[in-house]
Parts: structure tokens; sequence; C-alpha cells
């Protein structure tokens, strides 16, 4: 609840606590918020492994699939016709198909990948990644304590151009880890 409440302040918030204990509900919860309340939201949550990843992008889909049932009960009861609103989760890795591509730049407005395709194929083609960039409200970093050494400096060079980036396209994201 505090590290949810930072967040919702706008502040970034590091949260560390034992395995199966929330953590993930600290950041989901604030990014899905966010685009309920404004669907021009985007966050980029990055992972160490495309594993982890898919792990959590079935996570992510349950919840968004409980959010748009409750969003078209309460509809159905207050005798409104509009749907629930879609929200496009999406993973963005070396796996993505080229044809998959260009609709996750468009639609998603949570990106699922990790630091090595952040710094090989989005932000050298930033340019086509713009909507992402404008409106990037979250940065998550699932595993924090995984990124050290070599691969701990990487990240760190990577995330100094991606807020690089967003500064460039007019976003100063949050980080949640």
């Amino acid at each position: 609840a505090e590290t949810m409440g930072h967040a919702l302040a706008g502040r970034s918030a590091v949260v560390v606590t034992p395995t199966a204990s929330g953590k993930t509900l600290c950041f989901n919860g604030p990014v899905l918020d966010a685009i309920l309340k404004d669907p021009s939201t985007r966050a980029l949550y990055l992972y160490p492994t495309k594993a982890l990843a898919q792990d959590q992008l079935a996570e992510l889909h349950g919840l968004v699939e409980l959010i748009q049932g409750a969003e078209a009960s309460a509809a159905a009861e207050g005798g409104s016709t509009s749907e629930a609103p879609s929200i496009g989760v999406f993973t963005y890795d070396g796996d993505t198909p080229q044809d998959a591509r260009r609709t996750i730049r468009g639609r998603a407005q949570i990106v699922l990948s990790n630091p090595d395709m952040v710094h090989s194929g989005i932000l050298p083609h930033h340019p086509r990644w713009a909507k992402l960039f404008e409106n990037l409200r979250y940065i998550v970093l699932d595993e924090l304590h995984a990124y050290r050494g070599v691969f701990g400096s990487h990240l760190c060079n990577v995330l100094r151009r991606l807020r690089r980036i967003c500064q460039h396209y007019g976003s100063n994201p949050l980080f949640l880890c």
C-alpha cells in the first residue's frame, strides 16, 4: 500500500519484499489505474528474462479481463451500452514477429520487454515509438536484484538513454522497481 501510495502521488519507488508477497500489485495497480483514467498513458515493463515477461504477461491479461468484466457489469447496472475499455498489453522481444511489431507500437499501453530489446530494438528506432515515449508515465523494473555486474552496468546505460529519449518527447516517467 505504501509503494502504491508513492506511485499514485507521482513519486518513483523501490519495494523489496520476499517472493509472492504482492510486489507485482505495487506496479500493476498504479499503472492500470492511470490507464483507466487516461487511455493515452503508456508503461514499459522490463524483465531480466523472456520467461519472466511471459509469466507476467499472463497475469496482466488476467487482471485486464477482471477490470473489463467489472467495467462491463457496472455499465450494465447503470443502463449504459458502452463497452468496457480495452487495455493493450503486449510483449516486445526478439521472438515478436515483424508484422506484430507495428501493431504493438501503435496499440500497446503496456509493453513488456527486456533491457537488450530496449537497447537494440526500441531506442535506435525511437521515432517509430513516438506514441510510447510521448505518453510514457511508468517504467517498471522487475527483479531489480538480477541486474548486477556487467548486466547491471548495461542496464544503467540503457536507462540513461531511455530517460534522454523520454525527455526529447516531453515525458518524465516514474520508475517503479
